[in-house]
């Protein structure tokens, strides 16, 4: 009755019996990661060294597990350090060990200011050192020029003399 069913998981328990076994030795080599992969996230900064992230938290509401707390900087906090925005946040960190890398806090990210990077090897001899602070976010994200999804828009406005208007 089940006879075909076993001959055929056979069939390919056979075939992969005969194929060369690979093993990569980890720490020295690396895979390559694919096109599309969602890594761990980052903060970035821009190309003159500032913080992109303006404190207005959409990421942390976007956040299903919860793995994101920004503490914005208050009435008296820190003025930005650029030109076009008015905070930055005082606190920012990411649980990595709750975070599940699914690129919301990415997509809903007005500024550009945070990208899920090809990294897949997140370690620490605690839990404490898997809580990413600001600093440490910043310094393995790096510098990212990014899209500019909002400079697309501008232009497209200021391209607009009037709107049409329907009667």
């Amino acid at each position: 009755m089940y006879l075909p069913a076993v001959i055929g998981g056979l069939k390919i328990t056979i075939k992969h019996f005969f194929k060369k076994k690979v093993t990569m030795q980890y720490p020295e080599e690396k895979w390559v990661v694919p096109e599309g992969y969602r890594g761990a996230p980052y903060l970035v900064k821009d190309q003159e060294g500032a913080t992109k992230c303006v404190s207005c938290q959409l990421c942390e509401f976007v956040c299903p597990p919860k793995a994101i707390k920004i503490i914005p900087p208050g009435p008296a906090g820190q003025m930005a350090d650029r030109t076009n925005a008015e905070k930055m946040p005082k606190e920012f960190e990411i649980n990595m060990l709750r975070c599940i890398f699914c690129g919301f806090c990415q997509e809903v990210c007005p500024e550009e200011a945070i990208f899920l990077e090809k990294d897949y090897s997140l370690t620490g001899t605690s839990r404490a050192e898997l809580i990413y602070n600001k600093e440490k976010l910043l310094a393995l994200g790096g510098t990212h020029a990014g899209i500019q999804k909002w400079k697309h828009k501008a232009e497209e406005a200021k391209e607009q003399e009037t709107f049409p208007v329907k009667v």
